[in-house]
């Protein structure tokens, strides 16, 4: 169970964190209820923890309002696990400590947008195909409000994901020397040159980055684009995809990758890293058009 803050350390809001999610178990049942496990028996089958742990951990969490019960079954009632808004807000921390792990523990320490094709990274982004995006999952548009990132009326879904288009604020300082960052207002520019084939197939697209709403919106009327433009600065899709992401400009920044979803919300194809951007292009249409005329 979480331990009690010592008097020495009541006003230190680390120690006063740590207290709720400083525990390995906790941790994990925050990063599999983002992930859209939100039932008992799937959550100790996900994480191999004992009903006794689970229990303790899920009631902490509850206590500490970072998740909230909700039933979903009556005679006899039984419960589901909801992130709170205290829980979603843990969101950037997790991805914050896997963006550390990424790059000090499970790499080499080098600041790079691109991946080892061999790497842990790689190797988590490639195992995606099967899962489910949480829903309802809405992100802020550039078109205004919220959208959820997979289109329900499209026989498929691209999601293309890159660092940040340089346009309207300036790149912070050293991006051009990070290996990957180039080419997000090429991306845009190709996906929206084929757009017209894309939706020709039944295939919507969406744009997706860490930068402002407002950013977004100012570069598409600048470009032109046709599709929406996501903003993922509260990593509610990063998170739950665990999504790659590295740091600078003080803040983390999605790296290139492109997800194709289908109707029910399952990926069904990632291309990562993403080294030849015509290509993914193409091949992002392609996969998506088989996709689309096998439903």
């Amino acid at each position: 169970m979480a331990r009690a803050v010592p008097d020495r350390d009541a006003v230190c809001a680390v120690a006063q964190a740590a207290a709720v999610i400083g525990d390995w178990w906790s941790l994990l049942l925050v990063r599999e209820t983002a992930r859209g496990r939100h039932r008992f028996d799937e959550l100790q089958r996900e994480l191999d923890i004992s009903r006794k742990v689970l229990t303790e951990r899920l009631g902490h969490l509850v206590d500490s309002g970072v998740l909230e019960k909700v039933p979903y079954q009556q005679g006899p009632v039984r419960y589901e696990y909801r992130l709170t808004d205290a829980g979603r807000a843990l969101l950037p921390v997790l991805v914050a400590m896997q963006d550390w792990a990424d790059r000090w523990v499970l790499g080499d320490g080098r600041l790079t947008a691109l991946a080892d094709e061999d790497g842990a990274e790689a190797h988590r982004v490639h195992d995606l195909p099967g899962a489910r995006l949480p829903a309802p999952l809405p992100l802020p548009a550039h078109t205004g409000g919220e959208l959820d990132p997979v289109d329900p009326d499209a026989a498929a879904t691209v999601l293309f994901c890159y660092p940040a288009t340089g346009r309207p604020s300036p790149l912070p300082e050293g991006w051009n020397d990070i290996p990957g960052t180039l080419g997000c207002t090429l991306e845009n520019r190709l996906f929206r040159d084929a757009y017209a084939s894309f939706t020709a197939a039944g295939i919507a697209v969406r744009g997706v980055s860490a930068q402002r709403s407002d950013e977004q919106r100012a570069f598409a009327a600048a470009e032109d684009i046709p599709f929406p433009l996501l903003s993922d600065a509260d990593n509610r899709l990063s998170a739950p995809l665990r999504l790659p992401t590295f740091r600078t400009g003080q803040m983390l920044r999605l790296k290139r990758l492109v997800l194709v979803v289908d109707r029910d919300r399952t990926v069904r194809h990632v291309q990562y890293p993403v080294t030849d951007i015509p290509a993914a292009v193409d091949t992002a249409l392609r996969q998506a058009r088989a996709l689309a005329e096998s439903a």
